[in-house]
This record gives structure tokens, C-alpha cells and sequence, in this order.
């Protein structure tokens, strides 16, 4: 790979020079688009970089101050412009174009001939006209040499001010306060991000900005920037002789084209910025073009990246077209960022006037949400929208804006929701539709990607097309629409492959696979461990801190004062956080895997058993008193919900199932939101199915009235072996049957799975606990983790042989946990090909020490992975690599043998390992979240805020 600080000059060859001029985001775009249209290889591309580094994702920036890491951020490495024969000029800049000879001068004295000239140079952060703005501790919101300039100056400051409200402003924000400053916005207008938002949207953005201690001044414009005796920043006097103490001030109020290489080469250029452009987006001569930000189209200088990216494809189509050229007729605006933990969306024609535009607005203010819609005055066309703090419909919406489409529903059901039918989805898109606005994809690409790309994964989709690859917004119709084609094409290597080929299969064929297995043979559950989901395999539910809750089974709410005794001192001796279910039940939290055999044992000794709050299985009949107390109760319906939990328990299905009963009309227990309830009536009991709560909450649906109670029960049975027949997995509503028998207390051997570590009795805590409200639970998460994966790993010469447990310990297909000193080691075995590995037992993703429990795997290519139980982020075994698409998150991994029944790893020496992995050094504790609150209160923003330009669970359900 050549160096990143020097020409890359590959081979040579006799075509048309094309010079690119500027390497930033748009620049390689172009680039990109030109190799990809230029099948019959006639240009030589040539680029100048006054960096120290190629092209890289400024829209990133903000994540820079998590991860520190340059290479994440670069676009395309040194290498991929050599092996395409792109020459990049790095740390120089063209300053001036001979358009009479047609060639380029640089910085450093090349002169480099064109044919075709590309003026990519982009903006620079606009400067207010302020005393001492170019003073120590002001600093400029740009490139990654400000951002390290930032980092390094916030070592000895305390309060910070932003200059600017708008996208960029917020996003440096955002930053200062990551870096645990007590962060000022200054804004001269009444209002943030005025440019995206109205006057109510930017209230409730503001509002919950507030909440994080930030403070806004607005309407009160800067005058000064301040100096101590030093000469460095102490603070900004505003308008009307207000002064307030900064140590650091960010610069984010908008930016200016840099159009400087145009006028010194009698290029037209505005006065006030920005290079004159035609809809071919050439300049007054017309071998020399200009796209991104330094472009001036119609009277507008687009401050976003995605404008620029079709100005790009459009140049990049014109030079390789010998038909008819492609014009640039100006670009989308639409945005959706997450600002400061924030959801904030706008698209289409978001400040339309009432002469052409009727709005509907919801407002939420328990929520802070806000969404303001506009429609044409008949109704029938959707003309752009402002969305806060609720942006999951933004790409459904800004799809069936771009498309121009008429709705086929009232306005109002897109934001109430559909009163009949569907709303509109992918499959009602056009091909021509937008999906993807940052690269401008597509759905009819997204559709072309699977169909004759033979892409088979959504992986391959974003690296086929680049949909989703830019700000992520559009992923869940780029999801819909692949998972569309795929079903379409109906492919069948599942029948083509069977028997054929072993697999290990992934974290949700297989207990799938094993809840059928299960249905079919009623083996108890642990007997094929492996199989079942982690939950399953250790009867609990996991948390958050690698603890689990125990929820004993309470038939229909009713308890004796005897078992909630024994539910008290059974918390009080493990130390259990206890909860009041929604079912109706108490559920006990904080239980360590090692305690769950005694736990359960006095549990089953005090007349309970489990309630299956772990697994996708009945979790509750939930009843009021009915007849039996109340005044009102038609029906005994405590005793119809035990008699109905009593006869369910035990189905097994993909999602969870509950029940309800209620004695009266007056539906107590909620019964009509159920997947299935009954309602008492003078006449027996009205039957309701297939309702849930949640995120997507349904009222069920009347399926008979007026049931006798046996007839009941006979209903029951037929609709749940309906739906257990024909359902698919992760449905709501069971479908895979299967008894859960007990007897792990009494066994041993399968007592032994849950120990914490194989290799010794000691136990070890892996979140630290805080009190609150008088009960202990795990310490916050906090807001950005310590990348675990950018630990330098030395190559150790004192490594050794370590005898760790006998390989009876190591059940098939599955992984523990060993202890070596205070690092955790998980070791699989996937004795069916006879391999055993070892990596770090802690997900780099949430710090939690849990790898050892999740499922093991392979993909489409073979490769085996585990599958962590917190969010399913897949790491290969063998090289650690993540496979789910998640940038630098790796696993350490060791080597494994098997010598004289024994399983040995190959370990750096103890106090070497702890340095890197050490439980007591990645465990989250209580400063973490001490650090949180603090950073909470200690924010401040000051000035006004108006905008500068700137940058598993199914979801089928059964209607009836």
C-alpha cells in the first residue's frame, strides 16, 4: 500500500485527462462514478488533496470524539486509488487554472495538463466579523486537525461556547459535550435550526436540549470574544453588554464556497461566493465544471452532501455519455439527523405557504414529539413535512413524496394511522422512487441488487448499491423491499441443500429448529441446551448487567400471604431487585447464574414453578376479582384464568402469548388486549383474539359472544392449534408447542451448567450495582463505551501452555467460561467438526460478559460465529471480526488444544492479560453513571439559534 502522504502515481496510460480539483466527500463521489460509467476506459483521473489525508466522511465528525480513530472515518484507503488507477496529489492544492493552455498549477509546482477540469473544492467555516476570533481557544468545526486541536485544548477548560445554532452548530455541540465541557450555544435568532424546523418543532428540540443541561441564549448576538492576561479566550461579550465565561469558543454559524482557484482564473463567481454553473453544471468555459458546495445553480449554494453527489453523478454521466446529457435541475433538501440524542427529520417543501399548502399537525408534549405534514389544498398529494423526536416514518414518507404519487388514503392516517386497510409501503413505491437521498438509490436499484446481483443479505445490498451506507435513515425500507424481492423470488436452497451439507445454523434457525424438535419428541429442555436461546437455557430472562430475573408463575394474579413470604425472604437472602408485572406477577432481578439452582429449588419447595417469563412462550392469564368480590362481576373470572393458565402453560412459541379474563363489561383485566381474553356476559363469555399491547398495540378482534365456559375452552384449543399450524416464527400469537419439564435442581450435571466459570467456585460481579429507592440494580450504561477493540495487542514472548478444565466440562456445541486471574476467557465447542475456540468473554458493544452464553453459528459462507445475547451482534470465532456490519468491534481471540482429557489455551502471562481485559478494569460501575448525572447538569446554551446551511421480533399480524 503507497504511503498516504506522497503522490500516488499509478501506471500511465495514453486518454483523456480528467483533474479533479479538491478530494473531499463529493470529489471521490465523482471520482467513484466515473470509474463505474467509464466502461470503455477513456480517462485518466488525476486529484489534488491539500490534506494529509484522503477523502473522509465529514458527516461523521461528531463520532470521531468516541472512537479517536482516523481510519474509520476515511472513505476509501490509499490503496483503492492506486489500484484504480487514480493519481492523487496529497498535501498540495491547484491555485491557479491556464484555461488558454489547459492545465493546472499547484502549491508545489506541478503543472498537470487537462482535458476536462473538476472544481470540487467544497466551503470552509464561515468566520464572524468578532474582535480576537482568531485568538487561542477559538476554534473552527471543519476538519479532523480542528477536531484535534479541540481535544487537545479541552484538557484545561470547563465551559465551552458554540457560535451558530443550525446542523452544524448542534452537531459541535454535541461534541464539546462529549468531551464533559459545560457546553453554551449562542445564537442570534430566535430559534434553532431554523431552517429545518418551525417555531414549534425548534421549541420541543430545544426543550429536550435542556434536559441534557445544555442552555440556550438566543436572539442575543456575540460582539466580542474576550482575552484574559494571557491573551487566550475567557469568554464572549454579547449584545446589550451581556458577558459570560467560556474558556473555548466553537465557530459552527454556516459556510462560504471556496471559490478563490475561479477568480484567479477568470472563472464567473458571485460576489458573495459561489462558482456560476449552467444545468450541465459547467462554468463560462466549458471544459471546467463545478459540483458540491463551491456551485452556484439557480441563485442556490446547497450546504448538504447529498445536492453534491448529484451534481457529481450528473457530471460523471455527461463525460461518458455519447446520447443525451443528464441536466442537474436542482436537489432534495430533506435531512434526518439525530441531533443531541434528538430524532429531527424534514423533507419536501417544509415551509410551504398557506396559498398552496394545508398542514395537519400532532403534537405530543408528554412525548416531545412533533410533526407538522403538508398536503396539497385537495388532499391528494403529500408536499413535504417537519418531524421531532419521532422519525421512523420518514423514509415511507419521503419516498411517497419524491415519487409524486396521489395517497390513497386520508392525510390525516399518516400521522393518526390507517382507520382501514394499510398504510402505503415499498411495495406501493415506484422503481424510479428515492429510497436512499445520501446516494441517491433507488427502490427500483434496491430491487436490481437481488434480482440479478444475487445479493442475499442486506450486507450486500448497502455494499452493492451504497443505500444506507450514508446517515442510515433509510434502512427500514431498504430492509422491506429486500425482504419483499426475496420472498418473490421464492428461492429454495434450503430443499436443494439438505442433507447435503452440515451447518451450525445462526441465532434464530435455531431455536426455532428446537422448538419444533422439542414439539415433536417433548425432551426436556436442557437435554439439547445448545439449541435453545440463552433465556431458555438457564430458565430466566438475561438483563442488562449479565444477571438474570427469576418470575415464578402466579395463575391468574391470585397469591396466598404464605408464597408472597416466600417471594420476600427468597429476594431478601440472593439480594433481589422485586418488580409488579403488568401479568399480574412479582418478578425478582439480579439473580447471578449460579444462584438460579438454589433460587429455584426454594422456589418449587414453596409451591411454585416457573412462568415462563424467559422464553416465547404463555407468560399470564391476567384476571380481575369478578364475581367473587366485586359488586359488578358477572362471572368467576380469577377462577376461569387459572383454570386456562393451568391448561396453556407450557406451549412454546416464537413470541410471547397472553391471556385475560375479565367478570364484567367494565374489562378489568384487559382482556380485548390479549392475543386472546374472554368477557363475562349474563349469558357465558364473549371470546376476543389476536390483540397485543406494545409498541404496536391492536385491539382484538370479537371471535364468538355469549360461549358457554366449556365451549370456551374448545374454541381455545382450536384457535391455538390454528395458529400454532400455520404461523410463522417471531408472530404474534403461538405456534410451536412444547412441554417444560423440570428437574435441573436435582440433576447435577446440568446443576454444573450453571456455574460462572468451569475452572473454579469463584464468582465474580461484571456491572456493579447502585442503590435506588431502596433496592439495589445494575449501574447506568454509559452513553459511549471505551472502544475495547482498539487495545494494543503485544505480542507477548513469555506466552504458555495453560491447563484449564477437563474437556467433559465443555458441553457440545455450545461455550463457557473460564477465569484466569480477573480476565474472563470464553472457550467453545463445536465438537461436531472438531474444532474448539477461545476468545474474550466480554462484547465490546455494551461491555457485558456474556459471549460464553450466546449461540454459536455459521453464514452463508461457513463461517462460524457466536452470537451475543444482548443485541446479537455476531464475532467470528476464528479471527474475531464482527459480522454484523458493526466498524471496529473485534474480539481477542486465543489459541485452544486438547492434550490428556484437558482443554489448554495459550496466554500471555496473567498480569499481561488483566491489563487488556481485566474484569475489574471494563466493568461499568456506579462513576460511570456519577459522571453521566454530572454531565446532565453542567451544560449551557446561550444565544439564539436560528439554522445555517450545514450538512428480533416479526411484524406479521392476523387480521380478522
Amino acid at each position: 500500500m503507497p504511503p498516504n502522504d506522497v503522490t500516488i502515481l499509478p501506471v500511465q496510460h495514453s486518454k483523456s485527462t480528467v483533474v479533479v480539483v479538491g478530494l473531499g466527500m463529493v470529489g471521490l463521489y465523482f471520482i467513484e462514478k466515473l470509474l463505474q460509467f467509464d466502461v470503455r476506459k477513456q480517462y485518466n483521473i488525476e486529484t489534488f488533496c491539500e490534506e494529509s489525508r484522503v477523502a473522509y466522511n465529514r458527516v461523521g465528525l461528531t463520532q470521531y470524539f468516541t472512537h479517536r480513530s482516523e481510519e474509520r472515518l476515511i472513505m476509501q484507503p490509499p490503496s483503492w486509488y492506486y489500484e484504480n488507477d487514480v493519481t492523487v496529489h496529497m498535501n498540495d492544492k491547484v491555485t491557479f487554472i491556464d484555461r488558454s493552455r489547459k492545465c493546472v498549477h499547484s502549491s508545489k509546482g506541478l503543472i498537470v495538463p487537462y482535458d476536462y477540469c473538476i472544481i470540487a473544492t467544497g466551503s470552509y467555516a464561515w468566520l464572524p466579523p468578532l474582535p480576537n476570533v482568531d485568538k487561542p481557544g477559538v476554534f473552527l468545526y471543519r476538519t479532523i486537525d480542528d477536531l484535534n486541536d479541540m481535544i487537545s485544548y479541552s484538557k484545561t477548560a470547563k465551559r465551552a461556547a458554540v457560535i451558530g445554532g443550525g446542523l452544524l452548530g448542534l452537531e459541535a455541540a454535541k461534541a464539546l459535550y462529549d468531551l464533559g465541557l459545560e457546553v453554551t450555544i449562542c445564537e442570534r435568532n430566535p430559534l434553532l435550526m431554523s431552517r429545518q424546523l418551525d417555531k414549534k418543532g425548534g421549541k420541543i428540540l430545544l426543550r429536550e436540549i435542556e434536559k441534557l443541561g445544555i442552555k440556550a441564549s438566543l436572539s442575543l448576538p456575540p460582539k466580542e470574544i474576550i482575552l484574559d492576561d494571557n491573551g487566550k479566550t475567557k469568554g464572549i461579550l454579547f449584545e446589550k453588554d451581556h458577558f459570560s465565561e467560556f474558556e473555548m469558543v466553537v465557530v459552527a454559524a454556516g459556510i462560504r464556497p471556496r471559490d478563490e482557484i475561479a477568480k484567479a482564473s477568470d472563472i464567473s463567481t458571485h460576489p458573495k461566493g459561489g462558482i456560476f454553473v449552467d444545468d450541465h453544471l459547467q462554468t463560462n468555459d466549458p471544459d471546467i465544471f463545478a459540483i458540491g458546495e463551491v456551485a452556484l445553480h439557480a441563485g442556490m449554494v446547497y450546504g448538504l452532501v447529498a445536492p453534491g453527489y448529484d451534481m457529481a453523478e450528473v457530471v460523471a454521466n455527461n463525460l461518458t455519455s455519447n446520447g443525451l446529457k443528464r441536466k442537474f435541475i436542482g436537489s432534495d433538501l430533506s435531512c434526518k439527523l439525530k441531533l443531541l440524542g434528538v430524532h429531527v427529520a424534514s423533507f419536501g417543501d417544509y415551509f410551504a405557504g398557506n396559498d398552496v399548502a394545508m398542514s395537519l399537525v400532532y403534537k405530543d408534549p408528554f412525548g416531545s414529539i412533533y410533526k407538522k405534514y403538508l398536503f396539497s389544498k385537495d388532499g391528494k398529494h403529500l408536499l413535504g413535512g417537519i418531524m421531532v423526536g419521532d422519525t421512523n416514518d420518514y423514509a415511507k414518507l419521503h419516498a411517497l413524496y419524491k415519487s409524486k404519487k396521489p395517497l390513497t388514503m386520508a392525510p390525516g392516517e399518516l400521522i393518526l394511522g390507517v382507520k382501514s386497510g394499510q398504510a402505503p409501503g415499498a411495495d406501493d413505491l415506484p422503481d424510479e422512487a428515492q429510497i436512499c437521498s445520501c446516494n441517491n438509490v433507488s427502490k427500483g436499484q434496491v430491487r436490481a441488487a437481488v434480482r440479478t446481483k444475487n445479493c442475499r443479505s442486506i450486507g450486500e445490498v448497502k455494499s452493492c448499491t451504497k443505500a444506507g451506507t450514508g446517515c442510515g435513515g433509510c434502512m427500514p425500507i431498504v430492509t422491506e423491499i429486500f425482504q419483499a424481492e426475496m420472498k418473490s423470488l421464492g428461492h429454495k436452497e434450503i430443499i436443494e441443500t439438505i442433507g447435503k451439507k452440515g451447518s451450525h445454523g445462526c441465532e434464530i434457525c435455531r431455536p426455532a429448529i428446537g422448538s419444533i424438535l422439542a414439539s415433536l419428541w417433548n425432551d426436556p429442555i436442557l437435554d439439547h441446551s445448545s439449541l435453545q436461546d440463552t433465556n431458555d437455557r438457564f430458565l430466566a430472562n438475561m438483563q442488562r448487567d449479565g444477571s438474570y430475573s427469576v418470575v415464578p408463575r402466579v395463575p391468574a394474579g391470585e397469591i396466598t400471604p404464605q408464597k408472597l413470604v416466600v417471594l420476600g425472604q427468597i429476594a431478601d437472602k440472593y439480594g433481589l431487585y422485586t418488580k409488579i408485572t403488568g401479568g399480574q406477577r412479582i418478578d425478582l432481578f439480579g439473580a447471578a447464574k449460579q444462584d438460579l439452582p438454589e433460587i429455584w429449588e426454594e422456589l418449587v419447595n414453596a409451591g411454585f414453578e416457573s412462568g415462563h417469563a424467559y422464553g416465547k412462550a404463555l407468560r399470564t392469564v391476567k384476571s380481575c376479582v369478578g364475581s367473587t368480590w366485586c359488586r359488578y362481576g358477572i362471572g368467576d373470572s380469577v377462577g376461569f384464568a387459572i383454570r386456562i393458565e393451568e391448561r396453556y402453560k407450557g406451549i412454546r412459541s416464537p413470541h410471547e402469548l397472553k391471556g385475560g379474563v375479565s367478570g364484567c363489561i367494565r374489562e378489568c383485566a384487559e382482556a380485548q388486549g390479549k392475543d386472546f381474553g374472554l368477557i363475562a356476559t349474563d349469558k357465558g363469555y364473549n371470546i376476543y383474539v389476536c390483540g397485543n399491547g406494545g409498541s404496536k398495540p391492536k385491539h382484538a378482534v370479537l371471535l364468538a359472544k355469549d360461549v358457554p365456559e366449556e365451549l370456551c375452552i374448545k374454541y381455545l384449543d382450536r384457535f391455538l392449534m390454528y395458529y400454532i399450524h400455520t404461523a410463522d416464527k417471531l408472530t404474534r400469537t403461538a405456534r410451536w408447542l412444547e412441554k417444560m419439564d423440570g428437574g435441573v435442581v436435582k440433576d447435577p450435571v446440568k446443576r454444573a451448567q450453571f456455574k460462572q466459570f468451569v475452572n473454579t467456585q469463584d464468582t465474580q460481579v461484571a456491572i456493579e450495582k447502585i442503590t435506588e429507592r431502596g433496592q439495589r440494580r445494575p449501574a447506568d450504561w454509559p452513553k459511549e463505551f471505551s472502544d475495547i477493540s482498539e487495545i494494543p495487542i503485544e505480542q507477548s514472548s513469555q506466552k504458555s501452555w495453560i491447563k484449564i478444565a477437563p474437556i467433559d466440562s465443555f458441553p457440545d456445541e455450545s461455550g463457557q467460561v473460564i477465569k484466569y486471574s480477573d480476565t474472563q476467557i470464553a472457550i467453545f465447542n463445536t465438537d461436531e467438526r472438531k474444532h474448539w475456540y477461545a476468545t474474550q468473554n466480554i462484547c465490546p458493544h455494551k461491555r457485558a460478559f456474556v459471549l460464553s452464553q450466546g449461540l454459536i453459528g455459521d453464514d452463508e459462507n461457513g463461517t462460524l460465529h457466536v452470537s451475543c445475547p444482548m443485541h446479537k451482534k455476531n464475532f467470528a470465532l476464528e479471527s474475531g471480526e464482527c459480522l454484523t456490519g458493526d466498524v471496529g468491534l473485534k474480539l481477542m481471540t486465543f489459541d485452544v488444544k486438547l492434550e490428556d482429557n484437558y482443554v489448554w489455551l495459550y496466554l500471555p502471562p496473567p498480569q499481561e492479560l488483566d491489563r487488556l481485559l481485566g474484569t475489574n478494569k471494563w466493568m461499568v460501575t456506579k462513576n460511570h453513571a456519577a459522571r453521566k448525572k454530572s454531565k446532565e447538569t453542567g451544560v449551557q446554551i446561550v444565544g439564539s439559534a436560528l439554522g445555517c446551511s450545514g450538512a428480533g421480533c416479526g411484524g406479521k399480524e392476523l387480521d380478522w
